[in-house]
This record gives structure tokens, C-alpha cells and sequence, in this order.
């Protein structure tokens, strides 16, 4: 828990700005953000706490110069990049509101967002952004005026490096301090739009006192080295990179590093040794596959050896998890086993260190759960919506259930709807969402309960336990209800599934679409002597990999109830991602996207065995 750090106590002054200058004043020299070269190289560029002050007020006059006003909402496309983050920082201290959308937007999406906020204003990385935003500028129904590329390709372009040669020419040091000092704790600090499968984004506004409230929140849960390092590569479109990347490292005086391409995390990681880590459930089964297909090539008398030290791992969390102290004889056996055999094994992955982990956004699978528990890792998971600013339950070292997301923070309270469905309420809850002419529509019932369309329990110790989402839940012909993440995961416990999805909805049994593990698969193959090398087409296609993906299955059916059981399924060879649109920018399933991608194959599973 930090413990050194200022933190304004006037309710009225709890804004980002306030904490950026007691970082500048307080901790100026110590880093703050750092980032590697466009050009792939391995050095980083670092930014102090005093540095970062002094570019965002830069960049604040650039913005101020452009006619960004107070209020104003200012919409940004760019991947984890200092301009963005910088940004970010600027508009904020001009009152202004920044807004990041999501990079994999589709036109219709951006139309929307630029219409629904009226932004005058966007920041686009390059070309491939600037296509998509420009014809905007000659629609007659969205406000937009200007269009800044960073990464310009065109004579025409304005770009954000003049905004920035402007911003040294018009800073005036009484203006900027001025203008962060008219903020209230109440003012907006961001819009977010919702990233949802079906109809339009909605807008979250989202003020400094939530925000803080909810770091201050969190800081008596999570226990952290003093100004930790975070690894910073979900997009800022969505709530928890925007606290984790942006808000939480203010109030920290922490070091993001900016990971712009999510397939380095792994590097990035190796290289760095990071004492703290977030991932995505999707995120930690890739992590999981790669550290166990390095393990499958080794010798068995070392498979064996690391082995026993997992088991011994397990055993201490599970005294730890049933909130008791681990004999001293397992506590001894413990530090001797991470010691001698599983830190040696982490530090090829740049986990030996880590004191702090965590996932959230979609049930955890608790087989990774399990596997990251046999190296003394226990992943803190914890759940929360854009509506409730991030985190609203979370485990904590103080208190954790394997396979649940916690218990409320401080100040926050849950039910269960007669339905299942987890009501909250509390003071990081919104109001409502905004609607285009800046008025909110009301989203809490008379009591201040907030719906979340989240479906779970709560256990007789406070924890909760997910099930599903309230719209993703599968209706069977014959009135049964069946979680479709709870099938999916107990499919993905065998090492040769990465990832799963089950459909039945109207239809009397599940189907499935599989996907091989591309870590997994070719060292499955290798080890048993199947030829197809890493061609996953081939490894799909193999006999012995459909057999061993049939037991699966069937050791999967064994452990579910009759209308959770998959009667049929097809292996796919094609890894799901977001470039492809079947995973979400934090990498959660698009359900109907694959739906409508896969419509004749599984139409083609129901004609194979009947309705």
C-alpha cells in the first residue's frame, strides 16, 4: 500500500490536475512515462514526473491554440503512444474532455460518437485512421472542424507536431496554472463509450471524484512497492487501461510503459520484470500456454521436479485462501520450492517478481487460475463496468476465493435481482448515460441501484461469483438456461483448446466451435511424434489431434450437467482476435460475430445430429 504519497484532502480539489502537480513537486525526478522507438529498437525513452508536467502544458497551449475549450470533448484515435497519453493529460487541464475510440471502429461507429459528442476536434495515429475520419469533415450533420495526424503521410495533413511547435510558442505558464485550478472534483474527466455488440456505443461520463475516490479505494486493498511499474498496453477506449494506464499511475506516482503492440506484452514483460501485472482472462490463458509448452520440452525428471514444487505452491495458497496461516514446515518447504525451482522457471517469463496480479473484464477459467497458483502466483481477480468506474469487487491478499472476483470495495454495496442479475450502487456508480445535448438520462432505480446485466451470487462470506452475462445466456428449446462462459471454460482445461464457443439458443443440446491452442498444439504434436510441424491447418486436420480434441470434449461433458453437455463440435485452426472482429479491443468474445461468421458450420452441426 503506498503510504508516502500527498493526497489533496479538499473534497472540492481531488482532480487529476491537483495530483499531477504534487507529482512534479513531490516525486519530479522520479519516471513517469516511458516508451520504445516507432522503430522497434530496444531502448526505452523516459519521461520524469517533472517532464511529463512540463509537455503536458505544452501540448495544453497547442490545444488551447486550436480553440479547445472548457467542456469541450476533444475525440482521439491512437494506440498506446506518449501523444496519446500526453494528450490525455493536456486537454484535461484545459477542462476539456478527452474521448479515445476504439481503433477497430467502424465508420458508422465513429460517425456516432463524433455526431453524439460534438467534438470539433480529433487526434488520428496515421493513414489507416485518417481514411475512415476524414470523410467527416464533409458530413454536414457531425460538428467536426479539424483533423490532426500523428503520423502524417500527406502534404495536406495538419498535424499534431505543429499543434505541439504552437504549444511552445503560446505557453504562458498563469494561464495554464489557472486553467487546472478552475476544475472541480465533479467536473467530467473522460467520456467513455461503451464498446457493446449490439446498437450504438453509449456515453459513460465519468468525473475526478469518482475516479479518485475509487483509487483511494483501491490503495487500501492492493498492496504495491512504491511507484510501481505497469505494463500499459489494453487500449485507453476502454475503463480499466484508462485506470490502470492513466488515472491510477497519477495517484501512484507510478511508471507506465507503453506497450503499443499487445503481441510484445510477452516481451515486454521478459524484459522489464514487472512487479506488478494485469491481463485479460485471454491474457493469462496465453501466458499459461507458452509457459507450459516451454515446460513440455523439458526432461521428465524436470517436469517432475517442477511438478512437486506446484503442488507445494497450491497447498500454500489454499491455506492462505482459507484465510489461515501456513504451517511452518510449508512455509519453509514453500520458500525453498519458489526459490530453487519455480522463480527460476518465472524469470524466463519476467515473473519472478511480481507481488501483485490481476484480471478482470470476463470470468477467469480456474484451471489458469490454478495453473498461475502452482507457481505462488494468485491472480487478484476483480469485476467492474465503465458504469462503476472500473473496480467494484476485487480480491486482495487479505481475503481471496479462487475462481470468485471478491468482495465491494469500501463504501460500495451488491444484491442479486430475484433473477439473478448483480445490482449495484454506491458513489463511483454513475448517474445515467449522457445523451447528445448534454443531459443525462437517468440509469438508477428510486433507490440508487444500478442494473448491470452481469448474472451471479454471492456467497455466504460476501464474495461474488460470476456467471454470465444476462444477454449471452443460452435458452435450450426446452426452457433451460446454461452459461455459455461456464461451458466454455471447463472445454479450454485441456491444454490443445485456446479458445471455445458454445451455441444453442432455440435448439435442444450445445454445439461447439473450437479453436486450437497455437502455443499448445505443436508441441503437443512434437512431443507425440504427429508431423505437421506448426501448421495449424494440418494440426486441425490430423487424426490424432481430432481424438485427442474428442476426450477432451468428453472429460469436459463429465463435468457438467446434461443440458450443459456439448453434443457436437468442429476444430478450427484459425486463431480469434480483434483484427479479425471476433474478439473485442480487451479481447472478449463478439458472440455475434462469430455467430455470423460460423452461421453454416454451426447450422451444419445441428443438420449432422438433429435438433
Amino acid at each position: 500500500m503506498t503510504t508516502i504519497l500527498r493526497v489533496p484532502t479538499e473534497t472540492d480539489r481531488l482532480t487529476l490536475p491537483a495530483l499531477l502537480a504534487r507529482n512534479a513537486e513531490d516525486h519530479g525526478d522520479l519516471p513517469a512515462l516511458s516508451w520504445r522507438s516507432p522503430d522497434g529498437g530496444d531502448g526505452w525513452t523516459t519521461l520524469t514526473w517533472r517532464e511529463v508536467r512540463r509537455e503536458t502544458a505544452v501540448l495544453a497551449a497547442g490545444y488551447a491554440a486550436q480553440g479547445v475549450r472548457r467542456g469541450e470533448q476533444v475525440l482521439m484515435m491512437m494506440g498506446n503512444r506518449p501523444e496519446h497519453w500526453l494528450s490525455d493529460l493536456a486537454l484535461t487541464h484545459l477542462g476539456a474532455v478527452p474521448v479515445t475510440v476504439y481503433g477497430t471502429a467502424a465508420p458508422e461507429q465513429i460517425a456516432h460518437i463524433a455526431r453524439h459528442s460534438g467534438a470539433r476536434l480529433a487526434v488520428v495515429e496515421g493513414a489507416r485512421e485518417r481514411a475512415r475520419w476524414e470523410p467527416l469533415l464533409a458530413d454536414r450533420t457531425v460538428p467536426m472542424e479539424v483533423l490532426l495526424v500523428v503520423e502524417p503521410e500527406g502534404a495536406g495533413d495538419r498535424t499534431y507536431a505543429s499543434l505541439y511547435a504552437t504549444g511552445q510558442q503560446a505557453y504562458d505558464e498563469k494561464q495554464f496554472e489557472a486553467a487546472w485550478q478552475a476544475s472541480g472534483a465533479d467536473d467530467p474527466l473522460t467520456v467513455v463509450y461503451t464498446s457493446g455488440t449490439t446498437g450504438d456505443p453509449k456515453a459513460v461520463p465519468i468525473t475526478h471524484r469518482s475516479v479518485v475516490v475509487n483509487a483511494l479505494a483501491l490503495d487500501r486493498v492492493v498492496e504495491l512497492p512504491d511507484h510501481v511499474a505497469h505494463i500499459c498496453y489494453l487500449p485507453f477506449a476502454h475503463i480499466a487501461e484508462r485506470m490502470l494506464g492513466i488515472y491510477l499511475p497519477v495517484f501512484r506516482a507510478s511508471h507506465v510503459h507503453l506497450c503499443a503492440d499487445t503481441a510484445a506484452v510477452a516481451a515486454t514483460a521478459r524484459a522489464l520484470h514487472p512487479a506488478q501485472f494485469f491481463g485479460v482472462p485471454r491474457v493469462w490463458e496465453k501466458l499459461a500456454a507458452s509457459v507450459k509448452a516451454a515446460l513440455a520440452t523439458l526432461s521428465e525428471e524436470q517436469r517432475a521436479a517442477i511438478g512437486a514444487a506446484g503442488d507445494t505452491a497450491r497447498e500454500h495458497v489454499a491455506f492462505r485462501e482459507r484465510g489461515e496461516q501456513p504451517p511452518a514446515e510449508l512455509e519453509t518447504a514453500y520458500r525453498r520450492a519458489k526459490e530453487t525451482v519455480l522463480d527460476p522457471v518465472l524469470s524466463l517469463a519476467g515473473f519472478e517478481r511480481l507481488v501483485w496480479t490481476a484480471s478482470a473484464s470476463a470470468p477467469m477459467p480456474l484451471d489458469v487460475v490454478r495453473f498461475w497458483a502452482g507457481f505462488g502466483i494468485v491472480v487478484m481477480d476483480a469485476w467492474g463496468l465503465t458504469e462503476t468506474v472500473g473496480v467494484f469487487t476485487t480480491n486482495s491478499p487479505s481475503g481471496f476465493r479462487l475462481g470468485s472476483v471478491g468482495r465491494p470495495l469500501d463504501g460500495l454495496e451488491l444484491r442479486i435481482a430475484e433473477d439473478g442479475e448483480i445490482l449495484v450502487r454506491g458513489e463511483t456508480v454513475f448517474a445515467g448515460y449522457l445523451r447528445g445535448d448534454g443531459t443525462v438520462e437517468r440509469a438508477l432505480d428510486a433507490d440508487g441501484w444500478f442494473p448491470t446485466g452481469d448474472i451471479g451470487r454471492i456467497d455466504d462470506d460476501g464474495y461474488l461469483w460470476l456467471t454470465d452475462r444476462k444477454k449471452e445466456m443460452i435458452i435450450t428449446s426446452t426452457g433451460k438456461n446454461v452459461s455459455p462462459a461456464l461451458v466454455e471454460n471447463a472445454l479450454k482445461e485441456h491444454p490443445l483448446i485456446g479458445q471455445a464457443f458454445v451455441h444453442g439458443d432455440g435448439h435442444s443440446y450445445l454445439v461447439a466451435l473450437l479453436v486450437l491452442d497455437a502455443e499448445m498444439a505443436p508441441a503437443w504434436a512434437a512431443a507425440r511424434g504427429v508431423e505437421a510441424g506448426e501448421d495449424m491447418t494440418a494440426l486441425a486436420a490430423h487424426p490424432a489431434v481430432r481424438e485427442e480434441v474428442d476426450r477432451a470434449v468428453q472429460a469436459a461433458n463429465a463435468r457438467l450437467n446434461r443440458t450443459e453437455q456439448v453434443k457436437r463440435h468442429r476444430l478450427l485452426a484459425r486463431e480469434w482476435g480483434p483484427d479479425t472482429g471476433e474478439l473485442t479491443p480487451s479481447l472478449k468474445l463478439r458472440r455475434r460475430v462469430v455467430r455470423e461468421q460460423y452461421g453454416e458450420v454451426l447450422d451444419a452441426l445441428y443438420e449432422e445430429g438433429g435438433t
